[in-house]
């Protein structure tokens, strides 16, 4: 019995000490380090699809689809339903849209009473739980145009804005004539 102990103890520890540091890597490399990115929001543009659709009362109409990328590294990006006797634009609206038309060629900034100037949206209050707190994904908003011509030709500026009123960088979409059905990266 001692005998056997003798031979088989120095195996056994010298095993012992080989595994605890692979251990170790492979605990270090499955937990991780937790990312970091700032606080303010990042956007990105990916395209914006033209399309052929119906209104709610059955008229053809026009139909666009913006949608862009976003990180945030405080995960608060997203704005709760707001309150009944809200008046106030800061609770209710975080993605804003500034909308340019082509005329005589040259790209311009429409007035404000275009029939196709956008509202701006509310971007859904979105919440993450555990340690990281960053939020990525892709949104997508969608437009209907019930009157434009052959000759309607936009382009959006738009950014979004965080819970700690973080503004992200600003992006603009490719040059999109509206009556030509496609996707514009």
């Amino acid at each position: 019995m001692v005998f056997v102990r003798k031979l088989y103890y120095p195996i056994l520890m010298k095993t012992i000490n080989r595994l605890i540091p692979v251990a170790f890597a492979v605990l270090a490399f499955a937990c991780g380090k937790i990312q970091s990115l700032p606080d303010t929001p990042k956007i990105e543009y990916t395209d914006f699809t033209v399309f052929d659709t119906v209104d709610i009362l059955g008229n053809a109409a026009k139909g666009g689809r913006l949608k862009f990328k976003f990180e945030d590294g405080d995960g608060d990006l997203g704005l709760p339903t707001p309150a009944a006797d809200s008046e106030s634009l800061d609770d209710s609206v975080n993605l804003f849209l500034t909308l340019y038309r082509m005329k005589d060629g040259v790209m311009g900034l429409a007035p404000d009473n275009d029939p196709m100037k956008p509202s701006n949206y509310r971007i859904p209050y979105m919440e993450v739980t555990g340690q990281n707190k960053i939020l990525k994904g892709t949104i997508a908003v969608t437009f209907f145009y019930l009157f434009y011509s052959n000759k309607d030709t936009v382009r959006y500026d738009f950014y979004v804005k965080d819970r700690a009123q973080h503004i992200s960088n600003t992006q603009s979409t490719a040059t999109i004539p509206l009556y030509y059905n496609g996707v514009y990266k």
